[in-house]
């Protein structure tokens, strides 16, 4: 059987702020968007559009960059059309393919969100660095203990 950890109050209690402190991050990220009038889902699309790898976003892609079913990224896709932020265009590679880009105005819209968020990031990023550092360091000796086993 697997050996179990223990933990000191100090593991739990940066878990318990680094998580306070990424559900901040996300109320403000939410606020930043409502500002401009998107929904945190919409504000996610145009970011994982934006920055996937390789530029190219297909439904499927962007459903697996947010978590989300197929059927529901096609009708976050059809609302950021309606709201002329989105446009659908094939693949001209594949044709069988539709790949989805930002216009213009998502564009802008993004840039002011990124920027927002980039400042809140940079200001959150020393207390981060801190809360992670003694992850990053591996488990310290001397705290784990053997689970009992069924005899």
């Amino acid at each position: 059987m697997a050996a179990a950890r223990s933990f000191d109050e100090s593991d739990y209690q940066r878990l318990a702020e680094f998580r306070y402190r990424l559900r901040q991050f996300l109320k403000f990220s939410e606020q930043q968007a409502a500002k401009i009038g998107l929904n945190p889902q919409q504000h996610q699309a145009l970011l994982a559009i934006k920055g996937a790898p390789r530029g190219n976003v297909t439904i499927g892609i962007l459903a697996e960059r947010l978590g989300i079913r197929h059927n529901s990224a096609v009708e976050l896709i059809d609302r950021l059309i309606t709201n002329g932020l989105a446009v659908r265009r094939p693949n001209p590679e594949d044709r069988r393919e539709v790949l989805i880009d930002l216009t213009n105005r998502a564009e802008r819209i993004l840039a002011k969100l990124t920027l927002a968020h980039r400042n809140e990031v940079s200001k959150l990023a020393p207390l981060l660095r801190r809360l992670l550092e003694p992850f990053e360091s591996g488990p310290r000796k001397g705290r784990h203990i053997k689970s009992k086993t069924n005899t």
